[in-house]
């Protein structure tokens, strides 16, 4: 895909925002016992990924990112189909999805922890209880817009309810539900990492929640760093991957 105008844009902000904060810590005016200079933490990263230390905490954590995403996409859109199919529990259900977010949802871990113990489950929940009601809510906002005459059609030809959404509703829907997707990844991301960081004995964000207590920066950068990457690269991804979709279904320039 050919590099447009506001892509390179992206890049030289991103390049000139890394470089100011290179010279920044090279010349004291950021100290470098609270950050140090984006080299020295690719340089960390490269070393602590050829030394093995942290790739299996690393694998565990993407893989439980992965899993909580999945869980919380198909499960988001499948209640959300459901909900939306039911206009009195929609209603009822409204206010709570509109003042979802509003509350902490790792106020719950402590009580995840006493119910599965140090396990993997309570990290995968709390990971699909930050990301799913951002599934739910895209999928509503979707099929909020479809139009009417899908559902005609879908009548005539006496369509379940089952083959009337994955064939007419589905595709309609597609571009609010892909935000939903790109929502629900980037949730997931937090919530796993953010209950590692709290309580969890193991994985990525223990790690780093070690390495800060025990002031070890190197580590600490090279694993912020290395998060921060592998997020970006999988949003980037999905927003080609959505250009993309957009340009087949004629909503975006070819």
């Amino acid at each position: 895909m050919s590099m447009t105008r506001v892509g390179w844009l992206r890049i030289a902000v991103l390049v000139i925002a890394i470089g100011l904060l290179e010279v920044c810590c090279r010349v004291g005016l950021i100290d470098h016992r609270v950050v140090i200079p984006p080299s020295e933490m690719a340089d960390a990263l490269v070393r602590l990924l050829i030394s093995g230390q942290a790739n299996e905490q690393i694998v565990r954590t993407f893989g439980i990112v992965v899993a909580a995403a999945l869980i919380s996409v198909v499960l988001g859109f499948a209640l959300g189909a459901t909900i939306h199919a039911l206009p009195r529990v929609r209603h009822a259900l409204d206010p709570f999805f509109a003042t979802y977010y509003a509350v902490p949802i790792f106020i719950f871990y402590p009580v995840l922890i006493v119910m599965f113990g140090l396990s993997i489950m309570p990290i995968v929940l709390m990971g699909v209880a930050t990301a799913i009601v951002a599934m739910i809510i895209a999928t509503l906002n979707g099929l909020d817009r479809v139009p009417r005459v899908l559902t005609k059609v879908a009548r005539v030809h006496h369509m379940g309810t089952i083959v009337t959404a994955l064939r007419l509703k589905l595709p309609a829907a597609a571009p609010h539900l892909f935000t939903g997707v790109k929502l629900a990844v980037s949730y997931a991301f937090i919530g796993v990492i953010a209950s590692e960081f709290i309580l969890a004995p193991v994985g990525l964000g223990r790690v780093i929640s070690d390495a800060y207590s025990d002031f070890n920066n190197r580590k600490m950068y090279a694993l912020m760093l290395l998060l921060v990457i592998v997020a970006t690269v999988v949003n980037m991804l999905l927003h080609v991957l959505d250009q993309r979709w957009a340009e087949r279904r004629g909503l975006g320039k070819p």
